[in-house]
């Protein structure tokens, strides 16, 4: 959603109902080219009275409606009342009326008697990956699924455990591969799943085992696919690691789910990114049409003309969190979308945070919790409130950072937390409401000073520093693309960085070309890879200096680093050679770490990492559309132990049986 433009540097009142309003807080305004941000006004609040219901239409059909303007959000689906809510499974729909394709809510409820101090073992996973149709918010496209499902899977692990996971290719044409988002990979990093940079796809009709053992981390992540755009048809799923660690923060909460937040557009990935990646089509980045939580929303059809060639149900509903009143919910969130940050909300009640994206940190409470893509925090929901039974849970896309406009998108994507002493869906005495406070109008994190570590870890001095500067231009054949320090990275057609560098460093005295500090030279010119810890370990600072308007969620593969600073303009090198370099405990105290970070327009960020992973690692924009663009670069670190690396002839073979990408 963090939208960008050329780089001219060169470089009311409301009805009492059981569930209220869902008007958006966004005005969908384009920003100027020449400006960072567009001050909108927020669209007044809709008065919708509503009962929610809980069926999924068990036909298709054509709609014949006008176009609608987007500050006409659509009635809600409509059943009589006394429908049975679901049960403990957080669905808007009862589990018997699910389409096939449609993985069961229940599955995202973790189960409380799992044992986090049980012996390390290990647990074994198949997914397979196939093509077909589905209608998550009620219109018909082609889409990928996992084991016959949207979303896929939970995988659920200790720390310790060792996790075999076999990925069968059941698709007709496209290669394929799973990256584990956010786990090291230490020792492993073939299977840390990257096209093009640690492994070839895996071709129609061939699986891969990965093998893996999970040390050193506990906490909230996902996997999805990380060939193309491909994770945006439904090749994705959360992935949630226990550790003994957490014995202090389970006493938090009683039970856990996850939510899975996330833009959804009604066109296969790549028939948007065919229509990004064409001449004179700068920040033109391709819009929602809708949101997703745990795969349901609403979709109102007349949006959509009658000549649209779109089939659509009109009455797909919400997902249906069912909590007991009086209890604290862990909820694992994670923004697995394409390009939308998330405000997320729940009507009268406070959300606290205790995890962002692997670190548990003190608890922080919010009233809206900006999330962007890949992003993962934990936040303890306490259904303490008396006003209503059913509460709408927003999560409301920051439409300020869009440079266009949608007509079918209502920017708000709601679910519904109901406490389950409710057992019928019902107007209440009282509405719930949403919060007063003003949303966000710039794409950016929460301020990572109010994130404590609950466990201290104050970074080590670092050893060196490397400035990586980022912007988007006209290049050739006028089409718009992402500059890493001058480069434009694009995959290998027929290996990887990692057995290029595993077999140049094993090749003799050439092997010097790969084993050097900086940027190494021996690959590519659109490889921009930076060598790191080639005979020792280092520690790492990296200023990223953003030359664009818009806001870029940036994660690091195999590592969590250091937010030692952030800010906009000028970057103090005294400061930082004196203070920050020599990790001074007042200068860098107990950082927050993580491993994706938003960058805000125009600005600069300073993140520290141990180079202590033997591997090629990538760095890059998780905006879908602006990795296809090039927004990437690599660090190769430990040369010394890829020297003596042997990568297992499985992973070798992908590129003989297909190529890489």
């Amino acid at each position: 959603m963090s939208q960008r433009h050329e780089d001219k540097s060169g470089h009311g009142s409301m009805q009492k109902s059981s569930v209220p309003d869902t008007g958006s807080p966004f005005t969908e305004a384009k920003r100027s080219r020449t400006t960072l941000l567009i001050v909108g006004t927020a669209i007044a609040v809709i008065v919708i009275a509503l009962t929610l219901g809980l069926g999924l239409g068990l036909g298709l059909r054509k709609h014949h409606g006008a176009s609608v303007s987007p500050t006409s959000p659509p009635s809600s689906p409509f059943v009589p009342t006394g429908t049975p809510l679901p049960g403990n499974g957080g669905s808007s729909a009862a589990s018997g009326l699910l389409e096939e394709w449609r993985l069961n809510p229940e599955s995202y409820v973790l189960d409380t008697s799992w044992n986090v101090n049980a012996a390390s073992t290990t647990r074994y996973y198949n997914l397979v990956i196939s093509e077909g149709q589905g209608w998550p918010d009620g219109v018909v496209r082609d889409m990928l699924f996992i084991n016959g499902k949207f979303p896929g899977p939970l995988i659920e692990v200790n720390r310790g455990d060792r996790l075999v996971v076999n990925v069968t290719n059941n698709l007709s044409k496209n290669s394929t591969t799973i990256h584990w988002h956010g786990l090291f990979q230490n020792g492993t990093n073939w299977f840390d799943g990257t096209a093009g940079v640690t492994q070839c796809g895996i071709p129609p009709g061939r699986s891969l085992l990965y093998n893996f053992t999970i040390d050193n981390q506990f906490g909230t992540y996902w996997y999805h696919s990380h060939y193309g755009t491909q994770y945006l048809d439904g090749v994705l799923g959360p992935l949630v690691v226990h550790a003994p660690e957490e014995a202090d923060a389970r006493k938090l909460y009683d039970q856990e789910r996850v939510a899975l937040i996330q833009d959804w557009y009604h066109d296969f990935s790549t028939v948007n990114l065919g229509n990004y990646l064409v001449p004179d089509n700068e920040n033109s980045e391709p819009l929602p049409d809708n949101g997703l939580i745990n795969g349901f929303n609403y979709f109102n059809c007349s949006l959509y003309s009658s000549d649209s060639g779109r089939t659509c149900f009109d009455n797909n509903t919400y997902s249906i969190f069912t909590l007991d009143p009086n209890t604290r919910t862990r909820v694992r969130l994670i923004n697995t979308g394409a390009f939308a940050e998330f405000q997320l909300s729940v009507d009268n009640h406070s959300l606290s945070v205790i995890e962002a994206d692997g670190t548990l940190v003190n608890p922080y409470s919010v009233h809206r919790l900006p999330i962007h893509v890949a992003q993962r925090y934990s936040v303890v929901l306490t259904t303490n409130q008396s006003t209503s039974t059913n509460y709408w849970l927003r999560a409301a896309m920051n439409t300020f950072c869009f440079t266009g406009d949608n007509p079918v998108l209502d920017p708000t994507t709601l679910a519904v937390v109901s406490y389950s002493g409710n057992n019928t869906i019902a107007p209440a005495a009282n509405a719930s409401i949403d919060w007063k406070n003003a949303y966000d109008v710039v794409c950016e994190d929460l301020d990572p000073s109010f994130l404590v570590p609950s466990v201290r870890s104050v970074p080590p001095p670092a050893t060196t520093l490397y400035r990586v500067d980022f912007s988007f231009g006209i290049g050739a054949y006028q089409l718009d693309y992402a500059k890493v320090n001058g480069t434009t990275w694009a995959p290998m057609g027929n290996t990887t960085t990692l057995i290029e560098a595993v077999d140049g460093l094993g090749g003799g005295a050439d092997g010097d070309r790969f084993g050097i500090t900086g940027q190494v030279g021996a690959f590519e010119a659109n490889q921009f890879v930076v060598g790191v810890s080639n005979s020792s370990v280092e520690v790492v600072d990296v200023l990223i200096y953003s030359l664009d308007e818009g806001s870029h969620p940036f994660h690091l593969h195999g590592h969590q680093f250091w937010i030692l600073q952030t800010g906009s303009g000028f970057f103090d090198w005294k400061n930082y050679y004196s203070e920050i370099m020599p990790s001074k405990a007042d200068a860098v105290g107990n950082a927050l770490r993580r491993d994706t970070l938003t960058i805000k327009p125009y600005a600069w960020a300073l993140i520290r990492f141990v180079a202590d992973n033997p591997g090629l690692w990538a760095l890059h924009c998780h905006i879908a559309w602006h990795m296809e663009a090039g927004l990437l670069m690599q660090f190769m670190s430990r040369a010394d132990v890829l020297r003596k690396t042997s990568i297992p002839q499985d992973v070798r073979a992908l590129c003989e049986q297909h190529g890489a990408y």
